[in-house]
């Protein structure tokens, strides 16, 4: 499994319109692109989102996803309006993993 870590910095009002358009954009890529879906985090820092995206592998990340998907290309357009500016952080090769998608019940 590939991730990708995005960082987005986000204009000053702009965080309802940009998770928005994040969850358009995400849905798009996961459907058309053949990602295994993202998440969007807030973070300690104003103005500042954190998102990772799994893939099956770097190599499908890497395509080139021409989407013409008309949703698609409007939540995109949404979702630069609201960006100061947008980053990779990270891309990581998954090596060990015990992430699990239930809730513990014996906390």
């Amino acid at each position: 499994m590939f991730i990708v870590v995005y960082e987005f910095e986000i204009k000053d009002g702009t965080e309802a319109s940009f998770r928005e358009a994040w969850l358009g954009v995400t849905k798009a890529i996961y459907e058309h692109c053949g990602s295994l879906g993202s998440r969007l985090h807030t973070s300690d820092r104003p103005n500042i989102l954190v998102g990772y995206a799994q893939w099956p592998n770097r190599e499908q990340w890497e395509k080139d996803h021409q989407l013409a998907d008309e949703r698609y290309q409007k939540a995109r357009n949404e979702m630069r309006s609201c960006l100061v500016r947008s980053t990779t952080v990270y891309k990581l090769e998954v090596s060990d993993d015990y992430l699990q998608p239930d809730l513990a019940s014996n906390c």
